[in-house]
């Protein structure tokens, strides 16, 4: 499916019909040279959708196209739902920021490397600041592996509380609100969503913000199996199928990520708050749009300005120097040092599957490229660099 558009559209404009051509030319550039099988592309403008595109394969070896309505197993972009959810709360006077997790999750009380205990805030869950990790950021011998921790992706026997049992008897990699990790802390942060709210975690996002925004395909588990996108890898000559389950490297040194795309069909999957959640690429430009045009009718502006917010002053965030972090992504801090044109302020993060989306709010900008593609089309692939250089006329 291209993008199209009647005379009276904002993309009848030459500027408009440009952008068009200049994103078409990265799309088909990343699909003749396999490097991705398959995407959806959306660009919204001051409110306006201005490019839609789906193109390639949504499953390369039955021959069915990618279309704007297809599924995608949506992994990090998980925590955009969570994160919105938990400030919902917030605004409801349900749940404060300074809170102590302990308050909701009395038995997860992890402690530092001295054995000393530690106190864990919501806010050091949505910074990603609360001494936390994942598997595949440590050695294959780690202690997330040695405790049998779910990164949220593969297929496990226990349940949630088991997982985060198992977190919990991991020490801490430094006292909370020090320094920047990514993390788990989106799951154990799905579980305060969950105690805070009364509710299973998919039904407090659903409560919380699916179902106030319309978003009919957001759900943890697929909701339309003949529209779910296959899931594929980097591989050469073409990115190869994946595996149940399959494993994916991703740093020298460092473990694997496990993968395990038929956990989008397991009901009894527990519900990742970090990666577990299925969507459509127009859903998420919803709720990212939401959040861009002041947070109504889920949020009151002054909570999501404070979501845009860099939070975490001037600690590093690893291989991603300019950008601080706000609650619950990244934003951008020095546009010069990141290497973008994006402005300060802007909005980012991705998903393992194949996933990116940004927002520039000084220009009410939102795009959306959601592929079936893991490593490339994720935040920091070629796919979703060269799509901004697109956007940004460059």
């Amino acid at each position: 499916m291209s993008h199209a558009a009647s005379p009276s559209s904002p993309l009848a404009s030459s500027e408009e019909s440009s952008l068009a051509a200049r994103i078409d030319a990265v799309i088909g550039g990343a699909l003749a040279a396999q490097r991705i099988v398959g995407t959806v592309v959306l660009v919204s403008r001051d409110g306006e959708t201005i490019y839609r595109r789906a193109a390639g394969w949504a499953d390369r070896e039955a021959h069915v196209p990618m279309r704007v309505e297809t599924l995608f197993r949506l992994a990090s972009m998980t925590k955009l739902f969570v994160s919105t959810a938990t400030m919902v709360l917030v605004a409801r006077n349900q749940l404060d920021l300074e809170d102590e997790v302990s308050r909701w999750l009395p038995d997860f009380k992890p402690r530092l490397a001295n054995g000393q205990p530690a106190t864990i805030r919501v806010r050091h869950l949505l910074t990603h600041t609360a001494g936390l990790t994942y598997s595949f950021l440590e050695p294959e011998d780690g202690p997330y592996h040695r405790a049998g921790v779910s990164d949220g992706m593969d297929r496990v026997p226990h349940g949630l509380e088991e997982n985060l049992r198992r977190i919990a008897s991991v020490p801490l990699l430094f006292e909370p609100g020090t320094a920047w990790n990514y993390s788990l802390a989106t799951d154990v942060l799905g579980a305060v969503v969950a105690a805070a709210s009364g509710l299973s975690l998919p039904a407090a996002i659903g409560t919380l913000v699916a179902e106030p925004l319309g978003l009919i395909d957001s759900a943890f588990h697929v909701t339309d199996p003949a529209r779910l996108a296959a899931a594929y890898a980097d591989d050469a000559p073409r990115p190869r199928r994946m595996g149940e389950p399959e494993t994916i490297k991703w740093l020298e040194g460092m473990a694997a990520i496990v993968m395990d795309p038929s956990r989008a069909f397991d009901p009894s999957a527990f519900p990742s708050g970090g990666a577990g959640m299925v969507g459509t690429a127009e859903d998420v430009l919803r709720l990212l749009e939401t959040l861009r045009r002041g947070g109504a009718p889920l949020l009151p502006s002054t909570l999501v300005s404070e979501m845009g917010r860099n939070q975490i002053g001037t600690l590093p965030v690893p291989d991603w120097p300019g950008w601080g972090f706000g609650l619950g992504f990244s934003v951008l801090t020095d546009p010069s040092v990141a290497g973008t044109l994006e402005a300060p302020g802007t909005w980012r993060w991705g998903g393992a599957y194949g996933h990116s989306w940004f927002v520039d709010p000084v220009r009410k900008l939102s795009v959306v490229a959601l592929t079936n593609t893991a490593l490339e089309g994720m935040s920091g692939g070629r796919f979703p660099q060269d799509l901004c250089r697109a956007v940004y006329n460059n």
